[in-house]
């Protein structure tokens, strides 16, 4: 390492801001145009009004973007290893293709700036998507259980409190170790919870336009034939079209959030209807002949949604730590992948002679869990204003 040429400070700060040009040439666009046209964009709009809500949707909107340009950020493969730039000092230039290392190598002569930024691609799929999954799985059960009480209500709120009862870290332990992999189970798990996404939106479209079917058939084959594409895809890893695919060790992940994160909205979604099935407008509607699950979709959702936005941005937050705990165990995750989890765990080991390749995922994580709760804050503000 002492025969290596190396950036000044001032240089390694201002070529790391200049690699991420395209981040901020969409950064700028999307905040000028949500700025002009915030009183027309709704709840979105809103959190504009608060110094918070600007900063949550501008560190969110950051990694957001990061993720899609990352080819065009990072400066190296991930994977790639250099020999002569293991561990090497932030700033430090490989001879053969005359590029810096911006925040140093690691122990295995990684680039640490571009592993870092491929790792909110990780993060930025799994995190969103496991989060909206659990909330279709939550609201599916939740609704009837508030709704309906009784029998139902006792059952699911039975198996739900099963499950929270369970202690998280040692249920992840058991759904995502690595001999679990060879089993049935998480593909058994995969295509119970997947199912609901379809059977929410079936429903849902069925009870809103039963009377006018011609609009019903071609939303209802809309939603089987993407969800079955999906379906598939993610399942049974059969995608025809090959742009749907998930690892046997990512969908492990995947379904473990998913498993663990969904009695928690449950609950949340039970109360919310409780509370909201004994108001005049939902009296109203029973009184016209609807439904009980128009009535649940329709009327008790809507009127439900800021809660569960609010819980939806902090429980992304709450599963990217989870994430990162998970990779810093070991566990889900190729050891190789370059999610900020398992790069705080390599760096982790030698933090005493090196302590550069921890901090820029250590920093990473912790802004972007920061911009998701700077957003939740925002969102609660604007939904007790409603």
């Amino acid at each position: 390492m002492s025969g290596l040429e190396y950036l000044s400070t001032t240089q390694i700060v201002f070529g790391a801001l200049a690699r991420f040009w395209p981040v901020w040439v969409a950064l700028a666009l999307v905040l000028a145009a949500s700025f002009r046209f915030r009183k027309r964009l709704g709840l979105y709009g809103q959190i504009f009004e608060s110094g918070v809500g600007v900063a949550g949707v501008t560190i969110c909107l950051f990694w957001l973007f990061t993720a899609m340009f990352a080819g065009h950020v990072a400066t190296f493969d991930p994977l790639a290893q250099v020999p002569v730039m293991k561990d090497a000092l932030p700033g430090a230039i490989d001879p053969a293709s005359g590029m810096p290392y911006l925040f140093g190598g690691d122990k295995l002569a990684r680039d640490v700036f571009s592993r870092m930024v491929y790792g909110s691609q990780i993060v930025l799929a799994i995190a969103p998507a496991a989060t909206a999954f659990a909330l279709m799985v939550g609201i599916t059960l939740g609704l009837p259980a508030g709704y309906y009480g009784g029998r139902i209500d006792t059952v699911l709120s039975f198996l739900a409190n099963l499950v929270l009862a369970f202690p998280v870290i040692l249920l992840f332990y058991l759904l995502v170790t690595p001999g679990i992999m060879d089993t049935p189970i998480p593909y058994a798990m995969a295509g119970l919870f997947f199912v609901f996404p379809i059977v929410f939106f079936c429903v849902l479209f069925y009870t809103r336009f039963k009377s006018r079917p011609e609009r019903l058939y071609i939303l209802l084959a809309l939603t089987l034939l993407v969800g079955g594409w999906v379906y598939a895809g993610l399942v049974f890893n059969a995608d025809p079209l090959g742009l749907i695919s998930m690892a046997p060790n990512e969908l492990n992940i995947f379904v473990a959030v998913v498993f663990a994160s969904s009695p928690g909205v449950f609950r949340i979604v039970r109360g919310l209807t409780m509370d909201i099935k004994t108001r005049d407008y939902v009296a109203a509607a029973q009184t016209r002949g609807e439904g009980p699950w128009y009535i649940m979709l329709w009327e008790i959702l809507p009127n439900a949604r800021g809660p569960l936005i609010v819980d939806a941005c902090l429980r992304i937050g709450y599963t990217t730590i989870l994430l990162g705990t998970l990779g810093y165990f070991g566990l889900g995750l190729a050891p190789e992948s370059p999610d900020w989890g398992t790069a705080i765990k390599d760096a982790s080991r030698l933090l005493r002679s090196a302590v550069h390749p921890a901090l820029p995922p250590t920093i990473a994580l912790m802004s972007f869990v920061l911009g998701l709760n700077f957003l939740a804050d925002a969102l609660r503000e604007q939904s007790l204003k409603d």
